[in-house]
C-alpha cells in the first residue's frame, strides 16, 4: 500500500526553468520559521543549535519518509477493534556526508519504523576553488538492495552533493533509488544536482536564493560543522 500524502511536505517546482519537480520543500509555516530563525541566528550556541537541528532534520525525514511505500498490516486496537494500518517495508541506508551529514542521523534512526542502516562518505571541499575531493566511503555490501539517503545539512554550489550521488551509483544502487535530504539549500545548488540527476528525490526545509563571493549560502546559516559541534574561533 502506497503512503499516503500529509501536509507537512509539498512538491514544489522551486524554479519553472530548471528540472526539480522531484524536489520536495516542507511548507514555510510558522513553527519552521522559528526553528530556522534560531538556526540562522548568528547568536545561538552550539547546544541550541545542535537541539534544533535535530527538530529540523526530523521534519525533513519525515516528509523523506512519506515518499516510501509501505504495505498494508491490520492490527487489532485495545478496544478489540481492528485498524487498518501500514507497516514501513522499506531497507534504507542513510549515507553521511561528512562531517557535517553525520549530525543528520539520529533523526533518521528515531523517525524510520523499518530496517535500517548507514555509509559514510568523506568529501573534502578546497575552500579557494570550491572543487570537492573524494576522500573514503563505505557502505554495507547489500547497500544496492536499499533506498539510500545521502544526508547533507547544506547543499551549497552542488559539487559535494554531485559527487556523492555519482559514487552511490558507481558502487551500483540506481539513480531512482537515491534520495538527497537536506536542511538548507541555495537555488544554484538544487538546479545543478537536479538537472544532473533526473531521476534523484530532493527533500530540503529551506531554499536560498543567493550564494556570496566565496559559494557560500546566502543568508543561510553560516558554517555548519563549527555551530554544530562546537569549533568556531
Amino acid at each position: 500500500m502506497p503512503s499516503s500524502d500529509v501536509p507537512s511536505a509539498q512538491t514544489s517546482t522551486v524554479d519553472a526553468k530548471s528540472n526539480t519537480s522531484r524536489v520536495t520543500v516542507l511548507p514555510q509555516d510558522s513553527y519552521l520559521c522559528t526553528l530556522m530563525t534560531i538556526l540562522r541566528n548568528s547568536e545561538t550556541d552550539c547546544t541550541k543549535f545542535a537541539d534544533v537541528v535535530e527538530r529540523v532534520s526530523t521534519l525533513v525525514m519525515a516528509a523523506a519518509l512519506n515518499l516510501l511505500p509501505t504495505e498494508a498490516l491490520d492490527v487489532k486496537t485495545p478496544t478489540g477493534a481492528t485498524f487498518l494500518g501500514a507497516v514501513a517495508s522499506t531497507e534504507v541506508c542513510g549515507v553521511s556526508i561528512l562531517r557535517a551529514g553525520a549530525s543528520m542521523e539520529n533523526a533518521l534512526r528515531r523517525t524510520h519504523t523499518g530496517p535500517l542502516c548507514y555509509g559514510k562518505i568523506l568529501i573534502q571541499r578546497d575552500e579557494s576553488t570550491s572543487l570537492p575531493t573524494h576522500l573514503y566511503s563505505k557502505f554495507p555490501q547489500n547497500v544496492t538492495r536499499k533506498v539510500v539517503f545521502i544526508l547533507e545539512p547544506m547543499l551549497a554550489t552542488g559539487g559535494s552533493a554531485c559527487m556523492a550521488v555519482d559514487i552511490i551509483k558507481a558502487a551500483g544502487v540506481p539513480e531512482d533509488q537515491v534520495y538527497f535530504i537536506n536542511l538548507v539549500a541555495s537555488r544554484k545548488g538544487l538546479d545543478t544536482l537536479s538537472s544532473r540527476f533526473p531521476e534523484l528525490k530532493i527533500v530540503t526545509a529551506a531554499v536560498d536564493e543567493e550564494l556570496t563571493a566565496s559559494n557560500h549560502i546566502s543568508p543561510g546559516l553560516g558554517d555548519f560543522g563549527d555551530r554544530f559541534y562546537g569549533t568556531v574561533d
